[in-house]
């Protein structure tokens, strides 16, 4: 990905824009230019569109009106003959061609080009000057350096206060603020900062700069490998996180931080963090920002079907890109899809050891639930059932994991309870009422922490 998040050619369509507007067209340029990026933001096409070929409505040249033509034409007497239609025609044709040999005209057209020349010549100076800033780590890029806030001073064109145009610049606009005159750059060098809430404005002292974020991410992650404790690393990512969003900054580091934080939030079972980092990095790709889009698309249709959201999840599946769903992490999550829609229990057990990255944690919270429905209709279907039996068919760890299961959903109906395990037989029919009664009251309802 390049140094800006946004498209070079974009950013030049939107110059050469700002430059073509007058005071009389500018309210309504404005309006069109922030719709048509909004426009193709929505569809995902600000990499794929070609701007150089796109032109605003508003910046059209208008036709010379014809004030009251009607009504003149109604009332001048309609000529006689084509000699005086003729005439009258070469007159106005006359009229309204310019003379070749007018001084004034030529000087006033000669003022104009050089006005054009000495814009031009402001905006090539002003781009020099923003790339040796660039070179020499200014401020601003200090505090963004993929620069992926651009068009502020389009999408804030109505804001009030705190104006940062520059008088001298032919394309300022005294309405709009520069926002990036008070983003904030922080100083402090501490590689480790502990997670405050923020209850009044940021100070940069209290903030660590981007090259200090690199480096805490780089060390953070090799003390995760080294097994530190999950409350300081979370405690510590999210610091991370904070000092991200302060300062604006959404680039790939963005994304492999809330990336590193949702895979240690799944492997302690931390849901409420994982689903902050799964909203924040749907955000973040849909930016076009790149990182492991199809690993955390995967996770996603997971969790809704750990919610049992189907409206949101045929919602989200139908957007899936080909790419997307060519993958084997995603092409994983929908083949448990389809095995919890037709009942395969047999298929999502298999699916369930098998699950790619992390898919497997996820699949902890909702697993148990499957296994108490596939018990279910194993028992309508058998009058007796071995515990070696239960515990291949729903992938349980051993035969203590499996007769725990039991223990904890209120099946005890063994025909001989006081055999050993690889010898235990269910009574299927006492069974069915247990296990029904269990699913009732503890499946029923979804309830999942932090769900956003």
């Amino acid at each position: 990905m390049s140094s800006d998040t946004w498209p070079q050619p974009l950013k030049e369509w939107v110059a050469k824009c700002l430059g073509q507007m007058t005071d009389a067209n500018r309210a309504e340029a404005q309006a069109e230019l922030r719709q048509v990026i909004a426009d193709a933001f929505t569809a995902k096409a600000l990499w794929t569109t070609d701007w150089a070929g796109v032109q605003l409505q508003s910046l059209l040249p208008k036709p010379t009106p014809v004030v009251n033509g009607l009504k003149r034409k109604i009332a001048e007497p309609s000529a006689t003959s084509k000699k005086a239609k003729k005439s009258s025609l070469q007159k106005s044709t006359s009229a309204s061609t310019w003379d070749l040999g007018d001084p004034a005209a030529l000087n006033r057209r000669a003022e104009r080009f050089q006005r054009e020349h000495e814009i031009e010549r402001q905006k090539n100076l002003r781009s020099q000057q923003h790339q040796q800033q660039s070179k020499q780590g200014g401020a601003a890029l200090k505090a963004n350096p993929q620069g992926a806030h651009l068009l502020n001073r389009i999408w804030r064109a109505d804001s009030p206060s705190t104006h940062g145009s520059n008088p001298d610049d032919p394309e300022a606009d005294p309405n709009v603020p520069n926002w990036d005159r008070h983003t904030i750059v922080g100083t402090n060098r501490e590689l480790f900062k502990d997670y405050l809430r923020l209850t009044s404005e940021p100070k940069p002292e209290m903030i660590r700069p981007y090259s200090v974020l690199q480096q805490t991410y780089t060390a953070l992650k090799q003390r995760w490998h080294e097994k530190c404790s999950y409350d300081w690393i979370c405690n510590q990512l999210k610091s991370l996180r904070q000092d991200l969003t302060v300062q604006r900054i959404k680039n790939e580091l963005t994304v492999l931080v809330y990336e590193m934080h949702g895979r240690i939030a799944l492997e302690t079972a931390d849901m409420v963090e994982y689903n902050q980092c799964q909203a924040a990095l749907k955000n973040l790709y849909e930016l076009g920002i790149p990182g492991h889009v199809e690993e955390f698309t995967a996770y996603r249709i997971l969790m809704l079907l750990h919610g049992r959201n189907k409206s949101e999840l045929n919602l989200y599946v139908g957007q899936l890109t080909p790419k997307q769903k060519a993958a084997e992490p995603v092409q994983h999550a929908l083949r448990v899809q389809r095995a919890l829609s037709i009942g395969n229990y047999r298929a999502l057990f298999k699916l369930y050891i098998d699950a790619p990255n992390m898919g497997g944690y996820i699949m902890d919270h909702f697993i148990d639930r499957e296994r108490a429905k596939a018990l279910m209709i194993m028992c309508k279907a058998y009058r007796t059932l071995s515990l070696r039996f239960i515990y291949d068919e729903l992938a349980f760890d051993s035969l203590g994991h499996a007769r725990e299961f039991l223990a904890v959903h209120g099946v005890s109906s063994f025909t001989n309870p006081n055999d050993a395990d690889t010898e235990k037989t269910l009574d299927c029919k006492n069974a069915f009422q247990m296990i029904s009664q269990a699913y009732e009251e503890k499946y029923r309802r979804v309830q999942i922490r932090g769900a956003v």
